[in-house]
Formats: structure tokens, sequence, C-alpha cells
């Protein structure tokens, strides 16, 4: 397996995924009744500390239709654990505009190709393009004081 499994650390996502899907407003128990969902979620709430016991939780009470989505989360939440260890995998985030997002997202639609690799090519060509300017700059002061 690519990506270790650590039971304790684990537990704890679980037991914040199903905090959260609660506040949502999602009932995350196998039960109709609301005196019997809050109670579980009582339970839920009070091995907030002691989140090896969410295991034990999960098989009593979770709603069935949640398992598949929660064993997804914590995929998914172990592999960013696990990729933001070394700094070549661990992801970036950027902070842009709506209207600059989307005129990047046309340019990469243009150039068939993703955001990062949009941006990349964006700026090459900006280096580019700098470096003919002081080219050009530089062949024009050579040139005018050959004239002069």
């Amino acid at each position: 397996m690519k990506y270790q499994q650590l039971e304790n650390l684990e537990c704890g996502w679980k037991w914040q995924y199903l905090n959260k899907k609660w506040r949502e407003g999602e009932n995350i128990t196998r039960y109709i009744d609301t005196s019997e969902i809050d109670h579980a979620v009582s339970l839920l709430k009070s091995i907030e500390y002691d989140t090896t016991h969410v295991v034990d939780w999960i098989e009593q009470h979770m709603a069935p239709e949640l398992d598949n989505k929660l064993k997804q989360a914590i995929r998914a939440k172990r592999k960013r654990h696990y990729n933001s260890e070394q700094t070549h995998t661990k992801k970036k985030s950027i902070d842009l505009d709506f209207r600059v997002w989307e005129k990047l997202s046309h340019r990469a639609n243009e150039l068939g190709c993703t955001l990062s690799e949009a941006i990349e090519y964006l700026l090459s060509e900006a280096s580019r393009s700098e470096k003919a300017t002081k080219t050009v700059s530089s062949l024009k002061e050579d040139l005018s004081k050959l004239l002069s």
C-alpha cells in the first residue's frame, strides 16, 4: 500500500467527518427516530477525545449509505496528509480573482493544457519578451551612438 494507515490519526479524521456531516444537517445514523439519533450523536460527541472508539460507533450507529463516502473521504485525507510531507507533492494554492481565473482558464483551454502549465507558459513568454525588449533597446542605443 502506498500510504500507511494510522488508526489513531484516521479515527480522528472519521470523527471530524461525521461531526461535520451532522452539523451540515445530514443524518449520519442508521436510525429514523429522533431520540435514537440524538442519543447516537451525543455518544459520538462524547468520544471526541477517545477517537479509537469511533470505529465501534461507526459499526453500531452509522448510516450504511455513508460508508462509501466516509472511506473515500478518509482515502483522500490520507493522500493529502502524506503528500504534504514533501514540498514537491504538497498541494499549493494561489488566490485569484474570478475574472483572472476565467482569463487564465480560457488561455489554458486555447493552449490545451492545465492551469499550471498555462501559468508556466505565460511566465516564460513574458521572460522572452522582456529579454527581446532589452536586446532591441540596447541595439537602438548602440545604433544611435554610432550615428552620432
